[in-house]
């Protein structure tokens, strides 16, 4: 008996929707893990050359080679007044290693080395996809490692942002050898980031994600588990934080339209002995242009403590 025109209407919107959920996650998937790369023009290499110099600081181009040889690339500078520690900087995702020279160039005003990598599938190195840290976790053990043996800094710190935020919080876990860092506006795990996606193009919250578009996001994680051999439910920062004892700061705008603050509360909630600093009026990764001076000081007063316990300065 053939169906009522209502029921073949309603058969037919969910085929559609099903179909446009596939399509979706599929281009998702593969859009997510093969992110464009922003390129090192000479203009900027050059810039943040004479920047070097005019700080009294020296470059040099250095690389490692991953246990997957993947070749990475990255810019270390050594201050010429150096306070015997050392600085890793992570960009974020779509960005290069350009992106935090304000940082870098913090950093080596008071004294510090600082290494600057282009994470994998970004910049000049190497690797086809970018993990969110299902790989990038090892990329940084590797850098830590590069740093220890060239250099033997006292201490080395870690500072990221957005994405190299939250490979920067995924790589404690595993890895003992920070003093301590800080990350700014990173995502709490992967699936939360994805329903904050599906939302944002229409100005909603993630409640889009995880209701009317949620076949679009379970199919992009099967996709990336099928064809990338990617269990993307593994990404998860906050997890990674809970279990720690390396001191932790969490930096994020309160009004970040990127990644939401509630990210950072989440991970914060994860490790009672982490430190979030919420921006008023700061959007994503927006704290050093909202307040720089207070930004400098409390980024510094957390990787390079007094005496004192290490949040003392923060409840002043």
């Amino acid at each position: 008996m053939p169906l009522p025109r209502r029921s073949r209407w309603l058969l037919l919107s969910l085929v559609l929707y099903l179909t446009l959920c596939t399509m979706g996650g599929i281009y998702l998937a593969d859009g997510t893990l093969h992110p464009a790369r922003r390129p090192l023009t000479e203009a900027e290499i050059s810039e943040f050359r004479r920047a070097v110099n005019a700080q009294d600081a020296e470059l040099t181009d250095v690389s490692i080679t991953t246990s997957d040889r993947t070749i990475l690339r990255a810019w270390e500078v050594h201050s010429h007044h150096s306070n015997g520690n050392a600085v890793l900087l992570l960009h974020g995702v779509g960005d290069n290693r350009i992106g935090m020279i304000g940082y870098a160039q913090l950093f080596l005003a008071h004294g510090f080395a600082v290494l600057l990598p282009d994470a994998r599938a970004h910049g000049v190195s190497g690797g086809s996809l970018a993990t969110y840290g299902l790989l990038e976790r090892s990329d940084v053990h590797d850098w830590l490692d590069f740093l220890t043996a060239h250099d033997q800094p006292r201490c080395i710190f870690g500072f990221g942002e957005s994405m190299g935020a939250a490979l920067l919080l995924q790589s404690l876990d595993t890895h003992p050898n920070f003093c301590a860092v800080a990350a700014e506006s990173p995502f709490a795990n992967f699936r939360e980031i994805a329903y904050d996606r599906m939302g944002q193009p229409f100005h909603l919250g993630p409640w889009v994600g995880r209701t009317l578009l949620r076949p679009l996001i379970e199919v992009a994680f099967l996709r990336a588990r099928l064809k990338y051999h990617l269990n993307m439910q593994e990404i998860s920062p906050e997890n990674s934080v809970a279990t720690t004892t390396i001191p932790v700061l969490l930096i994020h705008g309160q009004v970040d339209s990127n990644i939401p603050v509630r990210h950072s509360r989440i991970i914060h909630a994860r490790n009672a002995s982490s430190h979030l600093w919420e921006v008023p009026a700061a959007d994503h990764c927006g704290a050093i242009s909202i307040a720089p001076q207070e930004f400098e000081h409390r980024l510094l007063a957390w990787l390079v403590p007094p005496p004192a316990p290490r949040a003392a300065f923060l409840s002043k």
